[in-house]
């Protein structure tokens, strides 16, 4: 495989790792919270209990909104083709620059692969916007500091 291609690959791997360990945290939580409405005992302080179930609830909703974020995220990060290269920054790109290496995808930190930092971003992000649609050699300017992009996979 070139080495391009397994660059790509590799960030690509370790952001759907990412999504998929946050996917089974809310999951857990969700079946956590269902035990807990279903395990919840009528008490004597009748409103202690309805307080504990609404607020259960509330929890339920929040982890569901999560999921539904999650898998949105995910279906997004599916969408990326790890063989195809680019002139442009687009989503799926990987973006060297003067200053540090991204990988237009989802938020999920620093990546490292053969001893390089990557920042895996989201084409949304405040970075991201501005890089969208730049090519190698294009000035950027972020927060006061201006870096050129050296090469794009």
């Amino acid at each position: 495989m070139e080495k391009n291609v397994k660059i790509k690959q590799w960030l690509y791997n370790a952001c759907m790792a990412f999504i998929d360990g946050r996917l089974q945290t809310v999951q857990n939580t969700i079946n956590e919270i269902h035990e807990s409405l279903l395990s919840e005992t009528k008490s004597s302080a009748g409103d202690k209990h309805e307080t504990g179930r609404a607020m259960l609830q509330l929890e339920r909703e929040k982890a569901g909104n999560q999921l539904a974020e999650i898998k949105k995220t995910k279906e997004l990060l599916s969408k990326i083709d790890t063989i195809k290269e680019s002139k442009i920054v687009r989503l799926g790109s990987v973006v060297y620059t003067s200053k540090s290496n991204y990988y237009i995808a989802i938020s999920a930190g620093e990546l490292e692969v053969e001893n390089q930092k990557f920042y895996a971003i989201s084409p949304n992000t405040p970075i991201g916007l501005l890089l969208i649609g730049k090519k190698v050699n294009d000035e950027v300017n972020f927060r006061g500091e201006s870096f050129r992009i050296e090469q794009l996979l």
